[in-house]
């Protein structure tokens, strides 16, 4: 069975983002520079016209409007991925959780490195916001967007003052 991918790039407040859909559900948002972004003949087609809603609900979010977004997702992960991925989703806006208190919500607490690495490869940024893990003592780790980027979505989002 085979999908057909499509794309489309929107302004974003950090630059350019560009949104994927699998047969017309979200499956990447990413950044420019991005570490782990696939490469951009992946993305299949620029598309325009099916992205509306997820330009709206970010339009909003960077607006500090929305604080929880509501579109469908298509999330492509080993199963321990998207655990993780889901796990990032129950983090509320404007809080952080650290790598080893994610592995303890699913019930792995010797997981931290490896939540850590499947929160690296998550592929809806912002949407699926591994922006809001931090590390053990409360500093800012690694982020695929940039530590710049992160600094400044959990700032948006009213985070404590990490920095």
């Amino acid at each position: 069975m085979s999908s057909t991918k499509r794309h489309t790039v929107v302004a974003g407040p950090y630059g350019p983002l560009t949104l994927v859909a699998d047969d017309g559900v979200l499956c990447g948002l990413y950044m420019t520079g991005q570490r782990h972004r696939p490469p951009q003949e992946t993305f299949g087609d620029r598309d325009d016209t099916l992205f509306a809603e997820a330009e709206q609900q970010l339009k909003a979010y960077f607006a500090g409007e929305l604080t929880e977004f509501t579109l469908p997702l298509s999330l492509h992960g080993t199963p321990f991925q998207r655990a993780v991925w889901d796990e990032l989703r129950r983090i509320p806006y404007g809080e952080t959780r650290s790598y080893g208190q994610l592995a303890d919500a699913l019930g792995r607490p010797s997981a931290s490195r490896a939540v850590g690495l499947a929160n690296g490869r998550n592929p809806i940024g912002i949407i699926v916001p591994c922006h809001r893990v931090v590390g053990a003592d409360g500093s800012l780790t690694g982020y695929g967007g940039g530590l710049e980027r992160k600094r400044r979505l959990l700032a948006l989002e009213g985070g404590t003052a990490l920095f």
